[in-house]
């Protein structure tokens, strides 16, 4: 079944704007993580997630991602979460505003956004390179996905605004 370049055109546009929509939600869930870093203690934190792995670990004493979190809280202190607050705090407000910008169709907001992810593509490779994990594999190739597809909406708006210059200056039809 052949998929009509009109059909495919519409397709990808969706595409773009449920990923970016997904970028936008993940940018206000990094604010309210660099929220509650800012607000709460390490202590607070590591309680926090003792009491939110507790039943999981009473279930299965092994399971890794409980066991995960509850390393991670224990060994927070008071400057790996302010640098955590800092950085989510950043992270997320850049990606709201850009991803806000992109959905109101601001042109000079593509540029932007590819290379604020560019960059993040760049420090997650490393990131893996160090220690790899699959959550941040998949994490990469979204993001991947989205420069991609922002790439061709950019090129595509970008199109359409030096038609409407092109067509607005030509002379009227006699």
């Amino acid at each position: 079944m052949r998929v009509s370049p009109a059909r495919r055109h519409w397709l990808l546009d969706r595409v773009f704007w449920i990923s970016l929509i997904l970028k936008g939600l993940d940018g206000v869930l990094e604010l309210v993580g660099g929220t509650l870093l800012l607000v709460l203690k390490p202590a607070q934190i590591s309680l926090i997630v003792q009491v939110l792995t507790q039943h999981e670990l009473s279930e299965d004493p092994k399971d890794l991602i409980a066991n995960a979190l509850v390393h991670f809280a224990a060994s927070l202190d008071a400057s790996a979460t302010l640098f955590g607050a800092v950085y989510l705090l950043l992270h997320g407000a850049v990606k709201v505003v850009l991803v806000v910008a992109v959905l109101r169709d601001h042109l000079w907001a593509y540029p932007w956004l590819l290379g604020f992810l560019i960059v993040f593509i760049g420090y997650q490779v490393y990131d893996m390179i160090v220690d790899f994990t699959w959550g941040m594999l998949a994490l990469t190739l979204f993001d991947v996905f989205i420069v991609a597809l922002t790439l061709r909406e950019y090129r595509l708006h970008r199109a359409r605004r030096e038609r409407r210059h092109h067509d607005s200056a030509l002379p009227p039809p006699h």
